[in-house]
């Protein structure tokens, strides 16, 4: 259920000598405080970016905000890593403020974000599709088959660009409130700059949602271990190359993948 918007305090102004206040130092505005509870709410912490996406879905362009309901919004990256990056919100005013391993152990919660999942996963494919068929050979006697005088009763199968997809969560999330991408594996972006950026969603670190509930002692809950995970040797996506540190070599090799993989 959508929450409501803190009203906001009216702003009082006094008389005020304007050679004086220009003169004089300029105190610096203290930050209010935030307890706890509340640290989800604090609006100078640019790990609640999420948070107006949550709360108020339908004042954002529909190329930004995709599609919501009462339960999740489903919105694209503004900083993506590969061709098509989508998150999913949960809505719920407790889900959203847990820990993504705490809130995935609710098995009817887990159930409902899976759903959720697939039907966006559906869009997401749809997407790469629209981006990649025209380069695919896998598509091209589908493709042919459409754009011909007569359309057969059944379409030749095409690429399964779902099958294209990571679906999960980061070990640690940037941001506070949880949020499940929906990634095309391809990692073929201007936004991938550093080495957080691909270890984080090619190795453990990246916990597929299809995997939860957690075992309590399955590695992935170790924080040491998904440390560790950030701070390996890059290693190719596709073909397991391994680069050591050397970032701009692995994105000089991802740049011919991308080409590979667009033409299967």
């Amino acid at each position: 259920m959508e929450e409501e918007k803190p009203s906001e305090a009216k702003a009082s102004f006094g008389k005020r000598n304007a050679f004086s206040e220009l003169m004089s130092p300029k105190a610096k505005q203290p930050k209010p405080e935030v307890s706890k509870a509340g640290k989800h709410r604090n609006p100078y912490d640019i790990r609640n970016g999420l948070l107006a996406y949550i709360l108020d879905p339908a004042k954002f362009a529909p190329n930004v905000v995709i599609s919501f309901n009462e339960r999740v919004v489903l919105l694209r990256d503004a900083f993506p890593k590969a061709t098509v990056h989508l998150l999913l919100l949960p809505r719920d005013p407790v889900k959203r403020d847990m820990h993504p391993r705490d809130a995935l152990n609710d098995a009817e919660f887990l159930k409902m974000m899976k759903t959720e999942a697939s039907e966006a996963l559906e869009l997401a494919a749809s997407e790469l599709s629209r981006q990649l068929s025209s380069y695919s050979d896998s598509c091209k006697e589908r493709i042919a088959a459409m754009e011909g005088d007569e359309i057969p009763d059944e379409l030749p199968p095409g690429r399964d660009f779902a099958k294209e997809f990571k679906v999960g969560i980061h070990a640690h999330p940037s941001m506070n409130h949880l949020h499940i991408h929906i990634i095309s594996r391809d990692m073929h972006s201007d936004r991938l700059k550093h080495q957080k950026h691909y270890n984080s969603f090619n190795t453990d670190f990246f916990i597929p949602l299809e995997d939860f509930p957690l075992a309590e002692d399955d590695i992935r809950r170790s924080t040491s271990y998904q440390n560790s995970n950030l701070k390996k040797e890059y290693k190719c996506w596709r073909c397991g190359r391994l680069f050591g540190n050397k970032f701009q070599q692995l994105k000089a090799h991802l740049e011919e993948e991308f080409l590979a993989w667009r033409k299967m």
